[in-house]
């Protein structure tokens, strides 16, 4: 069985990281014996990277109508790119199966928290193209779903995003649900062999840790509330934007304008107290399913699917988003730390994950 997955973009070798989910778990797919090839939609060359064969679209098509590949494997489906593979190339597989992550079926402005005021996207013009543009997909998305079910699984992140999907493409569940599965992303290595270390000298009362603190739905403002009405606390916040440029930043709190690799991010953990991880908006919410899983203490929102991710956690406690003046974060962490020591959950550990999808892929085509 040879298999290609498609995605819009796809790290470089030795330079930028994109779609760091889909790699590891492509990694995962060769360690496990699967024959992969990547199509990255935005490459304009062919490459290696991890030992795996990374084509452009001109070369992935070449090989695709020569009927080289049994399986297509397609994140977060879009309609600049993978719309006109399925539409034109999707006979030349065997079978497909589609990841959905989020956004790419979704009704991005009535489900994703508002930007914030300085965020460009968040003008007249860019919210009513945003608008148009999303009827044009889930209209799209209904049409082509429901003529591919035939021949495609449909494979989402968390139970929310199965629910969401349904909600905003508006298929019936009794046509989709026999052809989908749900599997949570799997977490990176290092946070299922290591352990926090309860022990280490601690710099920090509070750690967020951010790829973009720009976007609301990671909640950087009432973040900066609570360290505001906690002075004697310390906080840490990492992550790239220009949150700062446009906002107070609380006296206690220490900003990182960098992004950190496995091995810092553990080294950051082991120095702070507790994981401070609002949310307004996730499918999954991966980093913060890593800290819960290295097992140190994790404030996150009351929503949805931080309950159900976070289900059988002894180290995760839920604030309300709506009403931060009544969240005492040293009392959270008193009560989180009662319940040490911690069991290690294994929920997202690659057995339960990663795992399942290798043979998902496996059984597909039987």
């Amino acid at each position: 069985m040879k298999v290609l997955v498609a995605v819009q973009s796809y790290s470089l070798p030795n330079e930028k990281v994109s779609h760091f989910f889909v790699q590891v778990r492509n990694i995962y797919y060769k360690q496990a014996g699967l024959d992969i090839d990547v199509l990255n939609f935005s490459a304009k060359n062919d490459y290696v990277v991890d030992d795996i064969s990374v084509y452009s679209y001109k070369s992935a098509v070449e090989k695709i109508e020569n009927r080289e590949y049994d399986v297509l494997i397609s994140h977060q489906p879009n309609l600049k790119s993978h719309l006109f593979l399925f539409l034109k190339y999707g006979k030349y597989f065997k079978k497909k199966i589609n990841v959905f992550h989020g956004h790419e079926v979704l009704n991005v402005r009535k489900v994703y928290s508002k930007p914030y005021e300085y965020d460009k996207s968040n003008s007249l013009i860019k919210v009513i193209i945003q608008e148009v543009y999303d009827k044009i997909k889930l209209f799209i998305w209904n049409k082509v779903y429901q003529r591919d079910i035939k021949d495609t699984h449909y494979l989402f992140v968390s139970k929310w995003m199965y629910d969401e999907f349904l909600k905003w493409t508006k298929i019936e569940e009794s046509k989709i649900s026999p052809a989908s599965s749900i599997t949570y992303n799997c977490i990176g290595k290092d946070f299922e062999t290591l352990v926090y270390d309860h022990s280490y000298k601690k710099e920090y009362d509070f750690v967020t840790i951010r790829g973009n603190i720009d976007g609301s739905k990671y909640c950087i403002d009432l973040i900066n509330q609570l360290a505001f009405k906690n002075p004697k606390l310390k906080f840490l916040i990492v992550g790239k934007g220009k949150f700062w440029s446009y906002n107070q930043k609380a006296p206690n709190i220490e900003w990182r304008d960098s992004y950190l690799n496995h091995n810092e991010i553990i080294d950051v953990l082991n120095k702070s107290r507790c994981a401070l991880m609002p949310t307004r908006t996730d499918a999954q919410g991966l980093m913060m399913c890593e800290m819960a899983t290295f097992g140190i203490p994790v404030i996150t929102s009351d929503i949805p699917v931080c309950h159900e991710v976070f289900e059988f956690f002894d180290n995760v406690a839920f604030i309300d988003n709506e009403n931060i003046k009544g969240v005492s974060l040293e009392e959270m962490l008193l009560d989180l730390k009662k319940k040490e020591p911690y069991q290690k959950n294994e929920k997202y550990y690659a057995k339960n994950t990663v795992e399942k999808e290798v043979e998902l892929i496996r059984n597909i085509l039987s």
